[in-house]
């Protein structure tokens, strides 16, 4: 019985350790994020160490978590980083009963690890970011000895003090630091919405202008009427986002700035808010698709753009493209949380829409989506075109610089694949027999669609009806009326460009380029 006893009592101070350990992780969180609060919200140790493991995750894995957990896949990871601290957090908490000086030099261990991560993220501001890993290490470390010492075994090394352990005192102490720390994790994220109130209030307010150059309306037969299919305008709620910002940047419109400088910039320039929106304004209708975006995939979205044309900015600031005589053939945009995207001069001043963009379907860009100003380049993937929340525009060459992407094995130049997806019927429906109509969209952004052909299991391609274009820059609708047999059918889409060329049959992954290939789903008809 004696054994039994004594099992239970080393069991029960095992539960106990754990939960002074977890006790202590939250309280080294919840300071951090109060320090945070007061300092810089993105320096966050749940934000930083994130950041880091995304600038250190391999290409293809994080490829994977876009296609496995889409636009969830920053929750996953913050996730992730919460249950190996919580877990690490009890595994310290047990030590510390009998160790106490290791178990609190473990907490201290992970602040060094915060306040390092902080420290190598590109937009980091220098010590001030270490702050809030630091401070809350040294909180939690602290917090973890005090209730250690409280429910600390018999002294078997002369480490713990007293003649044994308190549970009552150590759940007087466990309350005490809950309260505590809840009380600091909720005034640290008072602080940081505080902080983001002068940006949303700078968005509320904006006043858009007309644009000098308006979008004329979207064509009455560009939508069909089919059930399933998506909208040709996509709203804002609904578009993608897929960007590497585990907080969400909230920037001032009005201390926000633009600097253009470079290689080849005989005028550097840098430019307000107020000044791009005193400029004449362009609005055009524009397809973005995200170069992780798998055959038949979400990542691809049609809105309405106002923005300041890109190319005139650079001409101003004497920028020439390479074509004549320019120095520079890369331009590199950086954003607000350290971002960079290369864009090819060439093609940025070579006539298309390429602009710096202000509104988004007749609203001030979303948060989510860059305000108060991103950049797009109708005709790239978004990674080498679409830099949200934009502060700086570098000309340099591709030999000189690698931006982000393809320091990690993305390609230099990633111009949109010709592609087609069906919307309708969806993969494993069961649609009732008879005339079906088969529905989606096809995208060559800067080329056009000419045509659509459907391919029912392995019988002849057929013409598909095509939607009425809107611009070479715009996703094309498109479907085609099948007369269904009862079966298992596979039905296949392809597309052709306004160059004449066709979609390729050749599957490839995502990296380096996007994805190719045909997309075809499966139905069974009763």
């Amino acid at each position: 019985m004696g054994g039994v006893s004594s099992f239970r009592s080393t069991l029960s101070r095992a539960a106990l350790g754990a939960l002074a350990g977890l006790l202590a992780g939250f309280t080294a969180l919840a300071v951090a994020e109060l320090v945070a609060g007061l300092v810089r919200p993105t320096a966050g140790p749940v934000t930083v160490v994130g950041g880091a493991v995304i600038d250190r995750t391999p290409a293809s894995v994080k490829d994977f978590a876009i296609r496995t957990f889409g636009e969830n896949d920053k929750t996953v990871l913050q996730l992730g980083i919460l249950a190996v601290l919580a877990i690490t957090a009890m595994g310290l908490g047990v030590l510390s009963l009998r160790h106490r000086r290791a178990g609190s030099a473990g907490v201290l261990l992970f602040g060094v690890v915060g306040a390092a991560a902080a420290l190598s993220r590109p937009d980091s501001t220098g010590f001030g970011d270490a702050l809030p890993s630091i401070t809350g290490a040294v909180a939690g470390a602290f917090t973890l000895y005090l209730l250690a010492s409280k429910g600390a075994a018999t002294p078997s090394g002369g480490e713990a003090g007293g003649s044994g352990w308190s549970r009552r005192g150590f759940l007087t102490a466990a309350v005490v630091t809950a309260a505590a720390a809840t009380t600091a994790g909720t005034l640290g994220r008072f602080l940081v919405g505080r902080k983001g109130q002068g940006a949303i209030a700078s968005r509320n307010t904006l006043v858009l202008p007309k644009p000098a150059s308006p979008a004329p309306p979207v064509p009455s037969g560009a939508q069909l009427k089919v059930p399933g299919i998506s909208p040709f305008t996509t709203p804002n709620r609904d578009f993608y986002r897929v960007d590497t910002a585990l907080v969400v940047p909230r920037v001032d419109a009005g201390t926000w700035r633009l600097r253009i400088q470079g290689k080849g910039v005989a005028r550097p320039r840098t430019y307000s808010l107020d000044q791009l929106l005193a400029r004449p304004l362009i609005e055009r209708d524009i397809t973005l698709a995200c170069v992780s975006n798998e055959v038949g995939g979400p990542y691809i979205g049609n809105a309405r753009w106002l923005g300041v044309p890109l190319a005139e900015l650079l001409r101003e600031a004497g920028v020439q493209p390479p074509s004549r005589g320019g120095k520079a053939d890369q331009l590199v945009a950086r954003s607000v949380d350290g971002m960079t995207l290369g864009s090819p001069v060439e093609e940025v001043m070579d006539g298309r829409d390429a602009m710096l963009a202000v509104a988004m379907n007749g609203e001030p860009l979303p948060f989510d989506h860059g305000f108060p100003v991103r950049m797009l380049v109708p005709g790239l993937y978004g990674y080498v075109s679409a830099c949200k929340w934009i502060t700086d525009i570098e000309l340099t060459t591709f030999d000189a610089y690698d931006p982000y992407w393809v320091k990690r094995k993305w390609a230099r130049k990633a111009p949109v694949k010709t592609q087609a997806r069906i919307d309708t019927p969806t993969p494993f429906a069961r649609p009732a027999g008879g005339t079906i109509t088969v529905a989606g969209v096809a995208w060559a952004q800067h080329r056009g669609i000419t045509r659509v052909e459907v391919r029912i299991d392995d019988g002849p391609w057929q013409v598909a009806d095509l939607a009425v274009q809107d611009t070479l820059d715009t996703w094309r609708q498109w479907s085609y009326r099948w007369n269904a047999a009862p079966g298992g059918h596979t039905i296949t889409v392809r597309a052709t460009d306004g160059t004449g060329a066709v979609q390729t049959e050749e599957r490839s992954r995502t990296i380096p380029d996007g994805a190719s290939g045909w997309h075809s789903v499966f139905v069974t008809v009763p």
